[in-house]
């Protein structure tokens, strides 16, 4: 397993993890709501950050590695995927929400390694929805875990808005993905 800058700094992004949710466990008298919000969303921004830096430096390093491409996205699919189910026990994001989102990034994890078994995965190439949907996810996660209005706009409902947004995106993305593999898999499945 190679070790270098950006797998650590993916590996931090893991480690938030706990962290982030640990923040909402701590004793009432250590910190107030407000702050919890607070703390909770910076270190998922911290996390985002991460997640475009690492990929940032393994290019400009050139440090890419077989192993840094398959953990990055899983630490991605972790912390969103932590950070919705947490939202969804604050009361501020409506399960079916969460299960939209989270079971597409397994759906679409599935295909990109099926895809790449039978040598077609380009057919499942980042597409610009899925980029817009990302911002749209990871712009309004953020906004949720904060939940408090900022100069007076209402955070929680531009949040919901924005994941409402995500989610359809999220459905549209995976049926563009699926119908890119369709007939690649219906090809595997002749040849068989």
């Amino acid at each position: 397993m190679p070790f270098n800058i950006p797998i650590l700094l993916t590996w931090l992004r893991i480690v938030l993890i706990p962290l982030m949710i640990a923040i909402y466990y701590v004793p009432d008298s250590w910190i107030d709501w407000t702050g919890r919000d607070m703390a909770a969303m910076l270190v998922f921004v911290i996390a985002g950050v991460t997640d475009w830096l690492d990929g940032y430096l393994a290019r400009r390093w050139n440090e890419t590695s077989a192993f840094g491409a398959f953990l990055d996205p899983v630490a991605d699919k972790l912390v969103v995927a932590a950070a919705l189910i947490m939202l969804v026990q604050l009361g501020r994001l409506d399960a079916i929400l969460a299960a939209i989102i989270i079971g597409r990034e397994i759906t679409i994890s599935a295909l990109r390694e099926w895809m790449a078994q039978i040598g077609a995965q380009k057919s499942v190439a980042v597409s610009m929805i899925g980029k817009i949907k990302t911002v749209a996810q990871m712009t309004s996660i953020p906004m949720l875990l904060y939940h408090a209005p900022i100069y007076g706009i209402d955070i929680q409902r531009l949040g919901t808005w924005l994941i409402y947004i995500a989610a359809v995106l999220t459905l549209w993305s995976m049926g563009y993905y699926m119908r890119m593999a369709w007939p690649h898999l219906a090809e595997h499945d002749k040849k068989r």
